[in-house]
């Protein structure tokens, strides 16, 4: 039968269900299923022509000023060197191992019970609610084990899905979805487009920063008007490094309709925020001939704190992170090592999720390109207590495998409207033998209260592994994933 579903792309869509006795059966029955879809406006669309947008966007002021600060033309203008630089990144899916599920009960009482592998199950039954109109005290929403999360189960799509089925097949229903429809329809972390412009002075001092960031955006309706919101994770503060750092800054942002469903994936924005920024930055301080710690310490200057901007504005550590960062220099013994041909480190730092990290990376790339990440070196403040030592050290290890993974090879390709990626034969993620050889973990205790550590280690994996490629083969990495550019070097 048909489930009508709702405009919300993060809600209840439109489709066929398949109710049978057993989830093979069920199987079975959709592959000899034929539908004939009504594919909408995105059948138009493809990553080709995302691409050309974007860079037809670069040329032209953005549509949104997220940042202005003194007149970045007349730095240009004066600086001693500019660089330009393009980066992009794809779509990519959360790929967790346990595909979504639920199992729903409409009970002849009128409530609803449900079981479900959520992160957020407040958010769950209000979608519930909204969609079909139950009220809340009538919902009763287990909590169970889930096969990893990043942010997908953040959202509730699976679980209105299950209720819409159970409620028209008037029995329990255990809702599984197939890895390709995991894959398939999952709630992207957005793509992007980051098109930079920085100038150094005669002393190699950053004067100048220009992004204009061209994102991904759907329709939404707020206050009776129809308005472009860009994905989670796809929207740049203006408060972002080094914005606020400054005297002439000006931040971008134009946003592309893509009708794609998107949400939160590990560190939202930061996982690929950090990766353009401490690339790009890292191009700053090579083109102004000094060393990438102490370009990045001048640039973090001597004040304790940076006050937040803007309604969500937050203050922003600068004591903290230079200590992180002088911290692990010193643990990657960073500038007293001799590297070999094909060989390199590489730094990078990011604040988020109030934590503050800063990492080395040290890389074998041999002349045919093939990459080995040999150690990272890792420095977190996440405040005055780690409670479960091996457990946060675990949290560390899992952040830096996962960014290395997400740098090497996710992507969705988009064409005619769909994904072509379908499962991890063509979707592939890392492999053990491919992991870093070393991870070293080190903790500063500060007297801050204790934040998380699940996402923070993971944004500056990706720009220090990108900035030791550089400097083993002088090749800059401006498009992920990592395999789509060639490492080798004679």
């Amino acid at each position: 039968f048909i489930v009508e579903g709702t405009d919300n792309l993060n809600g209840l869509r439109p489709g066929v269900a398949i109710v049978a006795t057993s989830t093979w059966a069920a199987f079975k029955a959709r592959r000899a299923l034929e539908v004939k879809w009504d594919e909408g406006v995105g059948a138009n669309h493809g990553w080709a022509d995302f691409a050309a947008q974007a860079k037809a966007a670069a040329g032209k002021p953005g549509t949104t000023t997220l940042r202005k600060d003194g007149d970045v033309a007349q730095a240009f203008a004066g600086a001693a060197k500019t660089v330009e630089a393009s980066y992009s990144y794809p779509f990519i899916s959360h790929a967790s191992m346990e595909p979504q599920n639920c199992t729903a009960w409409f009970k002849q009482d009128g409530t609803l019970e449900l079981w479900a592998p959520t992160q957020n199950p407040g958010s769950g039954q209000a979608l519930v609610t909204t969609t079909f109109g139950i009220p809340k005290e009538k919902i009763t929403l287990h909590i169970i084990r889930s096969g990893g999360g990043f942010g997908r189960r953040l959202s509730s799509d699976f679980i209105v899905e299950a209720t819409a089925i159970a409620q028209k097949a008037g029995a329990p229903v255990k809702l599984t979805w197939t890895r390709e429809d995991d894959l398939q329809h999952d709630h992207f972390r957005p793509g992007g487009f980051h098109h930079l412009r920085g100038g150094v002075d005669a002393n190699g001092k950053l004067v100048g920063w220009h992004n204009h960031f061209v994102t991904f955006a759907n329709r939404v309706e707020r206050e009776g008007k129809s308005i472009l919101q860009p994905g989670s994770g796809g929207s740049l503060s203006g408060d972002e490094f080094p914005g606020r750092w400054l005297g002439n800054c000006l931040l971008e942002q134009t946003a592309l309709e893509c009708r794609i469903p998107m949400g939160p994936w590990r560190a939202p924005g930061s996982s690929v925020f950090s990766w353009v920024f401490h690339s790009f930055i890292d191009e700053l301080a090579h083109a102004a001939g000094r060393d990438p710690v102490a370009f990045r310490l001048e640039l973090l200057g001597d004040k304790d704190i940076v006050p937040g901007t803007g309604e969500r504005g937050q203050p922003y550590s600068v004591s903290r992170m230079r200590n992180v960062l002088k911290a692990v220099a010193e643990k990657a013994d960073w500038g007293k090592r001799k590297f070999g041909p094909g060989q390199g480190a590489g730094v990078a730092f990011h604040f988020s999720h109030r934590g503050y990290v800063a990492e080395v990376a040290e890389v074998t790339v041999s002349k045919e390109g093939q990459l080995k990440v040999d150690r990272v070196v890792v420095v977190s403040d996440i405040g005055a207590q780690i409670v479960n030592l091996s457990g946060a050290e675990n949290q560390v290890q899992g952040s830096v495998i996962d960014g290395l993974s997400t740098l090497m090879l996710p992507e969705l390709n988009i064409d005619k409207g769909r994904v072509v990626q379908s499962n991890f034969h063509d979707y592939q993620l890392l492999r053990m033998p491919d992991t870093p050889t070393k991870i070293d973990i080190h903790f500063l205790k500060t007297d801050y209260p204790v934040t998380g550590l699940g996402e923070p280690v993971l944004p500056p994996l990706a720009p220090a592994v990108c900035n030791a490629i550089f400097a083993a083969t002088g090749k800059r990495v401006r498009e992920l994933p990592l395999s789509k550019t060639d490492l080798s070097w004679s």
